[in-house]
């Protein structure tokens, strides 16, 4: 008979749960949250795991490849349908959600979760540190001139490279005590600063290196973070047997709510990885406000700006993005123009949007 095991993981200690194909519970038990003691815990001659369940989260990608590894049939299941069913039980406890996620397994109620290879995770780490460092290097900045202005001392518009010099300028003649907060300030932000160069440096060295980020570059508004970001949020293009479900993988369609003659669209989802949301909605952005070059896809978006608005035709054009540079990916295809299309679409827009 086969059986099925679930695993509620915590920081120290894993709850592990044993059914067999009844339902029965076989074992509990609470093991350290490590690959070796559960494996040791979940290996045994006398059953055959047909599924072992884990709840998506930051240590669940580890332990599935380490499982994987070790030959158990581990699953990482999505952790906002995981939560909807174990929120059924009557107390929730490491235990009782063990035993919940391993009767998910054995009746198959569950959603699978795309587990990244440790390439993309890189990446993603990459792209997360560097935004990081940007909007501390931001806030610094900015409480800086905050901090300044109170002493009647206005940095105005400066470029990032002579911020600087130009808050030297402003204090050059202030007391010692308001020069030696704002210096350490700029002391803090020479570091960010640092830290800040040094991973867009390695960025863009990846997006140069890459053909694939490369093509996907040749889209209007596509820039090496948003190509970046969606290489690494896609993984494998295989995964999705349609290009048209990228966006809503991204969370990019509308929410629907249907019951009897009631029928709702909604705001757009807002599933899946915002990051890789974000940088096409930026990139949509870049390409209908920006982008010099007319395409039929900016055309189109421009015909959603002037009937709805420029917020809505973003969401439609990075929704479009999705599905296009999976196309790309899937294809090896080069990105279309069609400038006949937009010839004639600039002309009828002409006068009615920003270039």
């Amino acid at each position: 008979m086969d059986h099925y095991a679930g695993l509620d993981i915590s920081l120290e200690e894993t709850s592990v749960c044993i059914v067999d194909g009844d339902g029965r519970v076989i074992r509990e038990t609470k093991v350290a949250t490590d690959p070796v003691a559960l494996a040791k815990e979940l290996a045994d001659s006398k059953i055959t795991l047909k599924r072992v369940g884990l709840e998506a989260s930051s240590l669940g990608g580890w332990l599935h490849a380490e499982l994987t590894r070790r030959g158990f049939p581990a699953i990482v299941v999505e952790a906002r349908h995981m939560r909807s069913s174990l929120n059924a039980q009557r107390n929730k406890t490491d235990r009782n959600d063990a035993r919940g996620i391993a009767h998910m397994m054995r009746m198959g109620w569950f959603r699978a979760v795309h587990v990244k290879s440790p390439e993309a995770q890189r990446l993603r780490l990459l792209i997360a540190n560097r935004r990081l460092l940007k909007r501390k290097l931001i806030y610094i900045e900015n409480h800086v001139r905050g901090a300044l202005r109170a002493f009647g001392l206005l940095v105005g518009t400066v470029a990032r490279g002579s911020y600087e010099a130009r808050v030297l300028e402003l204090i050059a003649d202030t007391d010692v005590a308001l020069k030696t907060f704002i210096m350490t300030m700029l002391e803090v932000r020479k570091a960010v600063m640092s830290g800040y160069n040094s991973l867009h440096k390695a960025l863009i060295d990846i997006v140069a290196a890459d053909p694939l980020c490369r093509r996907f570059m040749t889209v209007p508004g596509v820039g090496p973070i948003a190509a970046l970001s969606f290489r690494a949020g896609v993984d494998d293009p295989l995964r999705f047997t349609s290009s048209r479900a990228v966006g809503a993988h991204f969370g990019l369609t509308p929410r629907k709510w249907q019951s009897g003659t009631i029928d709702i669209d909604g705001k757009i989802t807002k599933q899946g990885d915002g990051d890789v949301r974000t940088a096409l909605c930026e990139a949509a952005g870049s390409m209908l406000m920006r982008s010099k070059k007319w395409t039929a896809l900016r055309a189109w978006g421009l015909r959603i700006a002037k009937r709805t608005s420029m917020k809505n035709a973003m969401i439609a054009v990075a929704r479009k993005l999705a599905v296009i540079l999976h196309r790309m990916w899937i294809d090896g295809s080069e990105f279309m123009f069609a400038k006949g299309a937009a010839v004639l679409e600039k002309r009828e827009l002409a006068g009615t949007m920003p270039e």
